[in-house]
């Protein structure tokens, strides 16, 4: 039901040229309760960008090393989180990385040595879109690696990461969640949207006929990776907007940080 009584406040904010402009482009869609809705979001995610920045200046003067990794299904989400969480920040002092499958030099490396090189600096905070977790889920669901090698990445891991965090990086876990049926429908509009068809890999093609298989090996990553000083933190992201206030706010939450 279309709601009819609006406040006082409510009607000044969507006499705004923001909220016109957001009518306008909705179209036949328009609606006046998505659009404040929608204000209401950009609105909470100005202030939390605010809150980065201030994060940001804390790393720096500190010259803390921050790594958050995100993992997740194809479609969770976890680039488009990445860039609102990045928006704002000082560009000199962050870096995503979004590593390309392994050359076949890197493929007769130590696993993790393609990852050590791409480990923050001091005074800077490294986003991981996907990391050496996908040794644990991906590469053995898709064939890309032997069992052997998945075991024995499951038994260094933890190692690994404790190895970070003594020398003082400080290490956030995010797993990004997401339902096969958003998974889908996700899928099926990058599929109907030219400018976001490239998005769609092989591997995303393959990821709805291979759920559970996804889901097994995900939860036995949960059970071993899931420590007291690495724990995982599972963000649900079938509304995008919520998700991407939720990811701001944790990241925010886990570091200690003091505005400069």
């Amino acid at each position: 039901m279309t709601k009819t009584n609006f406040s006082n406040e409510e009607l000044k904010v969507l006499n705004t040229k923001k909220a016109l402009k957001i009518m306008l482009k909705s179209g036949d869609k328009f609606s006046p309760e998505k659009t404040l809705k929608i204000l209401k979001y950009e609105k909470e995610l100005e202030s939390l960008q605010n809150h980065l920045i201030e994060l940001q200046n804390w790393i720096i003067t500190k010259k803390q090393r921050v790594c958050v990794l995100f993992e997740g299904r194809d479609a969770a989400g976890k680039g488009g989180a990445i860039r609102r969480i990045t928006n704002n920040l000082n560009p000199r002092f962050y870096r995503v990385n979004a590593l390309p499958k392994p050359s076949k030099k890197e493929m007769g490396q130590w696993y993790f040595q393609r990852y050590i090189s791409k480990l923050p600096n001091p005074s800077e905070i490294v986003f991981f879109d996907r990391s050496w977790y996908n040794r644990a889920v991906v590469e053995p669901v898709n064939g890309f690696c032997t069992m052997q090698e998945y075991e024995r990445f499951l038994n260094e891991v933890n190692s690994f990461e404790e190895m970070l965090i003594n020398d003082g990086i400080i290490l956030i876990k995010l797993y990004i969640s997401i339902s096969k049926e958003e998974q889908q429908l996700r899928f099926s509009e990058m599929q109907n949207n030219p400018l976001k068809r490239w998005k769609i890999t092989p591997v995303d093609l393959e990821a709805q006929n291979l759920w559970d298989q996804y889901t097994d090996y995900k939860e036995r990553m949960f059970e071993k990776t899931d420590t007291k000083k690495n724990p995982w933190i599972i963000i649900e992201a079938n509304r995008k907007a919520m998700a991407r206030t939720q990811i701001i706010k944790t990241i925010l939450s886990k570091i200690p940080y003091q505005a400069q």
